[in-house]
């Protein structure tokens, strides 16, 4: 067994599950690494049976031929047979690859649609009661990556303005502290979560604490009640 069959084995290929903008990003990836996507994204000159052909002309064809039908591998490997055989033209890596991309990305129209919808999720979002600070962030940034995916311009500093509007009332000291503290035209996400992780942790300890010393003053309690009951028994 040659060397590529033993990595296309434990190589894992990104199956389709019906988003198309996370499957392009990997299977590109993935290809370039393999260096097979210039003749997805350009195709190749393909030399017709009776044309001349130099001997260059000729290698160069056989070349991008065997990068074409490896990559094609890696494609049937991913997209599910029941879709494969929607596209009627599988011809060659680049066709597949363009069927798809029509199929599943959307023309104009729909993706101009999706973004309207991902524009008011965005403008709605707001912190649960009870929700951790990694739960809201990681609702946050789905619905962000979803609409720089569809080709919005999101950039950290309206991320941040958000997420600094909609945190719960719990989290009005690090809000206000960082608003007139930090610069919020500069300031990325992961710096402003990790400040409210901090303060997240803080006010965790701190109702831990709470907890504990009021178990051990009702325990205490307790325990005062019942010797003084055992007291008036024997009296």
């Amino acid at each position: 067994m040659g060397d590529e069959a033993v990595q296309f084995q434990s190589l894992s290929v990104p199956k389709f599950d019906g988003d198309y903008d996370h499957w392009s990003m990997v299977m590109e990836n993935l290809l370039r690494s393999k260096e097979y996507w210039r003749v997805i994204q350009e195709g190749y000159a393909v030399i017709r049976q009776g044309e001349q052909a130099t001997t260059t002309q000729q290698k160069n064809y056989e070349e991008n031929k065997l990068k074409d039908l490896k990559a094609c591998n890696y494609l049937f490997q991913s997209i599910d047979k029941l879709i494969l055989k929607t596209i009627t033209h599988k011809a060659t890596a680049k066709h597949i690859r363009d069927a798809m991309k029509l199929k599943y990305q959307g023309n104009a129209r729909v993706k101009l649609a999706q973004l309207q919808r991902l524009r008011r999720d965005f403008e709605i979002l707001e912190m649960k009661s009870g929700e951790t600070v990694t739960e809201y962030l990681g609702r946050v940034m789905l619905v962000a990556n979803d609409m720089r995916n569809a080709g919005e311009d999101m950039t950290d500093s309206k991320i941040v303005q958000t997420i600094l509007r909609t945190m719960t009332e719990t989290f009005n000291i690090v809000v206000c502290t960082t608003k007139e503290t930090k610069d919020l035209d500069t300031m990325t996400v992961d710096d402003l979560q990790s400040s409210i992780l901090i303060h997240e942790q803080k006010l965790w300890r701190k109702t831990n604490d709470e907890q504990v010393l009021k178990v051990e003053t009702d325990q205490s309690i307790n325990r005062g009640r019942g010797r003084g009951f055992v007291s008036r028994g024997r009296g």
